[in-house]
């Protein structure tokens, strides 16, 4: 039982103040006075978290509903599982009409899952679990994946074209929506397809889906790349102020969010005197030397940094 201290309307008969304590039963669902033991409310909803069962004893005392809806499942997670044996919860054998009404139950639910949408949605989504174990996609870029599929089923965009490229450019289109760091040749080493590939079929569904997406923040990219070519924190700090003063100054506009990460953390591992080569940044990013050595002239030549620096100018 749980005191709760907070006011409401209730009057207690046997004092003359309004603000009255209250106790709340959580195992009845009822508030009482605790002054005279007047019920006020009854049939509360339990607003706790649902409990985490482990084994199937667990699930039945412990579970309110099971496990939660999702879109990631073909069935939304709301699947009908019907026991193949024709015994009632009591262990006694089902009677013939019943048996009969119990397979013809059972045909229906397996003809419906066997349906060539949800045969579509199963074979894709399970994909989908690959692609959130190699990638490290959050619930939220899952989740977002499978409304864009869903979407692309119902106007029939992918009719004819291979579910892994289809798959691959809701998880991009997703991912850009969701604003989580992942490019397009990270989605396409995951899924060993062509990058131009599913850059047509993003761009497929960019127009036909109306989606409106926004360019990735370059910040998300600075922390990968640091870790990947081992530079210290204080680079790392140095490559987001960098940055900040580039986007102040309308420099990154334009331009690749992963290259100008990758330029502003090789700017501030020399300016820290870290042993960080372009050949190193440019792996670890993905992306060619040339367009580093670019991008440093410009961020040169509108004084992003102290480049008078002898390490920034040698540089």
């Amino acid at each position: 039982m749980n005191k709760d201290s907070e006011s409401n309307d209730h009057i207690c008969k046997n004092g003359k103040r309004k603000d009255v304590l209250l106790v709340t039963d959580s195992t009845t669902g009822e508030v009482m006075c605790s002054s005279c033991g007047e019920v006020v409310s009854q049939n509360m909803a339990e607003l706790g978290p649902e409990s985490s069962a482990q084994s199937g004893e667990d699930y039945m005392s412990k579970s309110r509903t099971g496990r939660k809806s999702t879109l990631a499942f073909n069935d939304k997670g709301l699947s009908t599982v019907i026991q193949q044996s024709d015994k009632d919860a009591t262990g006694k054998n089902l009677s013939g009409e019943m048996k009969r009404t119990f397979y013809r139950l059972r045909m229906w639910d397996k003809n419906s899952k066997a349906m060539p949408g949800h045969r579509n949605m199963q074979k894709a989504f399970t994909l989908l679990e690959g692609l959130k174990a190699k990638l490290s996609l959050p619930d939220v870029a899952v989740e977002q994946t499978a409304y864009i599929y869903r979407k692309t089923l119902a106007k029939k965009i992918g009719r004819g074209r291979s579910i892994p490229v289809i798959l691959s450019a809701c998880v991009y289109a997703a991912c850009r929506f969701t604003n989580t760091p992942r490019t397009i040749q990270d989605i396409a080493n995951a899924t060993n397809l062509r990058r131009t590939s599913i850059h047509r079929i993003y761009r497929m569904l960019v127009k036909d889906l109306d989606l409106t997406l926004e360019t990735y923040n370059p910040v998300s990219f600075i922390t990968r790349i640091t870790t990947d070519v081992g530079a210290s924190e204080k680079t790392k700090r140095d490559a987001i102020k960098f940055l900040i003063k580039a986007e102040e100054l309308m420099i990154t506009s334009g331009k690749n969010p992963v290259a100008m990460a990758a330029t502003v953390v090789y700017l501030a591992a020399i300016l820290n005197g870290e042993k960080v080569s372009q050949t190193q940044v440019s792996k670890a990013a993905d992306i060619s030397s040339v367009t580093i050595r670019n991008l440093c002239k410009k961020l040169k030549d509108a004084k992003i940094a102290s480049l008078s620096n002898p390490k920034l100018a040698k540089a």
